[in-house]
């Protein structure tokens, strides 16, 4: 009996507690279902809304050119991989995928991953180690900063693009075997740029290596729609570079690119690699299709990019902080999770879906909405945004 009665003690009963502190605090997330596909206007919970809260920039995700790739792709290959890419998963769409990859980023080599968190992850952790130091921005995202962490390399922090004093952490004496620097060039939640030539000449200075990850810059930013790096013209001096299929380019996973032996090595070494069962050969279809509208249609990035700007100086005239926003993400900073909560709920009573964004995403007191523009949205959208959000501030009784 007394056995028996051990078993019935529910280990997990603080799970409730700790939920309820999430709801007092406005920080617990709520799972919602969109009965719609991606795209400017959607459907979230049964409501038709605007869609600000897509990372589908160039308007890639349900165009008929990916579905009819996505077609082709599933008659050739059928859906399921079967196993990871060292396995027998790396199919001949795998294959053709990396090699366009590099052809569109002007690289030697590719190596394409599940997802772009693995990407990240799994080159952190096969370019250093124990007995290695890695340098990370303050504000990269969480697949960098758990990188970092799994590597078990020494972790240094530095202020959010602060050159200097990452500079001055990589002038002191050291012993370590290698030292890795890396950032975001396009952050997703402030939409602000990462300092890339300055962070070049320093990682040179010092001999480090710079991993940047473009994940929200592909296919908006550089002439060719290589990223950050392509906008400084600094490529060349980048040794390694990520990037995601599931935003600009509408697909899903994640790729890095650089020289033969940087990918060789990661085949090796790269645990998410070796041990993920290998994308979709389907989902490769639809990225060569993306790569092919990127290439052969830049007015979408700048339409993008023109949108944004517009948007951005709108809302700094109507009083709003968008931080140091550049970019076709723009945060408007309210500091407090429940005053974001409020906004987004507000803006939902209006037609807009624009996503309310609490930590741990961002700092305790940079609670924000994130608003990100697309191609496919209207300049009455961003007009109608920028006077929606003017009532909210009436109603809900917000100081600029």
């Amino acid at each position: 009996m007394e056995g028996r009665a051990q078993h019935n003690v529910d280990v997990l009963g603080w799970l409730a507690d700790a939920l309820e502190e999430l709801d007092c605090q406005s920080l617990r997330r709520i799972r919602r279902c969109r009965q719609s596909a991606q795209g400017r206007i959607i459907w979230l919970d049964g409501r038709e809304l605007v869609n600000f809260g897509s990372n589908d920039y160039l308007g890639l995700a349900s165009d008929p050119r990916l579905v009819a790739a996505v077609k082709e792709g599933l008659e050739k290959e059928g859906w399921g991989s079967g196993a990871s890419a060292l396995v027998c998963g790396r199919s001949s769409a795998h294959a053709a995928l990396e090699e366009a990859l590099a052809k569109f980023e002007g690289c030697e080599a590719t190596l394409v991953f599940p997802t772009g968190f693995a990407a990240n992850a799994g080159t952190i952790a096969a370019l250093v180690g124990p007995g290695d130091a890695v340098y990370c921005d303050r504000k990269n995202h969480a697949s960098i900063i758990d990188g970092c962490k799994l590597s078990r390399a020494d972790l240094r922090v530095f202020p959010h693009a602060d050159v200097d004093t990452l500079d001055h952490l990589l002038a002191k004496p050291h012993r370590h075997r290698r030292r890795l620097v890396v950032t975001d060039t396009l952050f997703s939640m402030d939409g602000d740029l990462a300092p890339i030539p300055q962070l070049v000449d320093v990682c040179e200075r010092h001999r480090a290596i710079l991993m940047v990850d473009e994940a929200h810059a592909t296919g908006v930013f550089g002439n060719r729609g290589r990223g950050v790096v392509e906008f400084y013209g600094v490529e060349e001096r980048v040794p390694v570079r990520v990037g995601t299929l599931s935003k600009g380019l509408g697909s899903v996973g994640g790729f890095v690119v650089g020289s033969t032996a940087l990918v060789e090595w990661l085949v090796q070494k790269a645990r998410p690699y070796m041990f993920s069962t290998a994308l979709p050969g389907a989902a490769c279809y639809a990225a060569m299709a993306a790569l092919k509208v990127v290439e052969q249609e830049p007015h979408r990035r700048a339409l993008v990019v023109q949108k944004a700007e517009f948007l951005r100086e709108a809302l700094k005239r109507e009083g709003w902080n968008i931080g140091l926003s550049a970019s076709q993400i723009i945060p408007i900073v309210v500091r407090q999770p429940n005053v974001a909560l409020s906004l987004a709920r507000f803006l939902e009573t209006r037609g807009f879906f624009v996503p309310a964004i609490r930590p741990p995403a961002v700092p305790d007191d940079e609670a924000c909405l994130r608003v990100s523009v697309t191609f496919h949205h209207q300049h009455s959208d961003l007009e109608r945004l920028v006077e929606t959000l003017g009532e909210a501030k009436r109603k809900l009784g917000l100081g600029n």
